[in-house]
């Protein structure tokens, strides 16, 4: 006796589904091989060598490790070093000079491939000239577990948010050299326009000469010539409270660029005179009297009195 339609037709929809729901979407398939590991990024940075090392040098020893997290709550990992070598990656052998920043004990990082257990998370950046004005940078990233030593590849994540990074120190660079030029060619124009007015006697004609015997026109004019060199260091004063200030009590600390996770410079004592080349919301492009150019904090210069 056969089976009854209602069952055969039951075990046909039985069937059916269970195919269905074995196979993954084709839009998840074709999300997931999409996703490349261990490409690295490579990028041609419109600024000069010595630029770009400055900036990755910064990056480098900011301690910190862009586009991975441990726990969820975390913006980055830290507890990062750079280091002089590390044997995670493939001796590099074209040319170039070579960074490496290193976290060891890093529990499970986020965007590597498989990552699993505590290990090693690594960069390795790579600085080539190009020309006078284009610099190559290359950056890897790499997850290694402590146990199974197993190598995990990066999904890009990581190298793009450090490149981030360096761009950023890159840009800060050159609007601080930039404003720099700026400010030392109106600093120039200003001396020279002074010089001018000072050494530049005002016209007199013969039909205004004072006679040897008046002596009080001769006075006036005195008086007048005395007045005017009065202005003039009163403008000067008044641009000198515009674009000098005082390092307040605490002292401040003179930084790389403009955020404070950026390496030091040196510290400047309390007191201490610099000049104002860029003015940002919360920081200072300055100059030091000895010529060194950084970032300060807005809050730790007061004004001249």
């Amino acid at each position: 006796m056969g089976l009854p339609r209602w069952f055969q037709f039951l075990i046909c929809v039985v069937f059916l589904t269970s195919v269905l729901f074995s196979v993954p979407p084709s839009s998840a398939r074709d999300k997931k091989d999409a996703l490349q590991y261990g490409m690295g990024l490579l990028v041609n940075i419109p600024a000069p060598e010595t630029e770009v090392l400055k900036a990755v040098e910064d990056v480098v020893q900011n301690g910190m490790i862009r586009g991975t997290k441990e726990y969820a709550k975390d913006e980055f990992v830290g507890g990062a070093m750079a280091v002089g070598d590390s044997s995670l990656f493939a001796p590099w052998t074209e040319g170039g000079k070579v960074f490496y920043k290193v976290r060891q004990h890093a529990v499970d990082p986020r965007n590597f491939k498989d990552s699993s257990d505590v290990g090693t998370l690594a960069v390795r950046y790579v600085v080539m000239r190009q020309d006078e004005t284009h610099t190559v940078l290359r950056i890897d990233a790499v997850f290694i577990e402590d146990f199974r030593h197993r190598v995990h590849a990066s999904d890009g994540s990581v190298e793009n948010a450090e490149y981030k990074d360096i761009h950023d120190h890159v840009e800060s660079i050159q609007l601080m050299k930039a404003q720099a030029v700026e400010a030392e060619r109106e600093k120039q124009e200003t001396a020279q326009n002074t010089i001018g007015t000072l050494s530049t006697p005002p016209p007199v004609s013969h039909m205004s000469q004072p006679a040897p015997e008046k002596a009080g026109e001769t006075a006036l004019v005195a008086v007048s010539d005395t007045a005017s060199i009065d202005d003039l260091q009163k403008k000067a004063r008044d641009l000198r409270q515009l674009t000098v200030r005082k390092v307040r009590s605490n002292g401040s600390s003179l930084k790389t660029a403009p955020f404070h996770t950026a390496s030091t410079l040196q510290t400047l004592s309390p007191g201490a005179e610099v000049l104002i080349v860029i003015s940002t919301p919360y920081w200072f492009g300055i100059e030091t009297h000895d010529g060194q150019h950084g970032w300060v904090l807005r809050d730790d210069l007061e004004e001249m009195p």
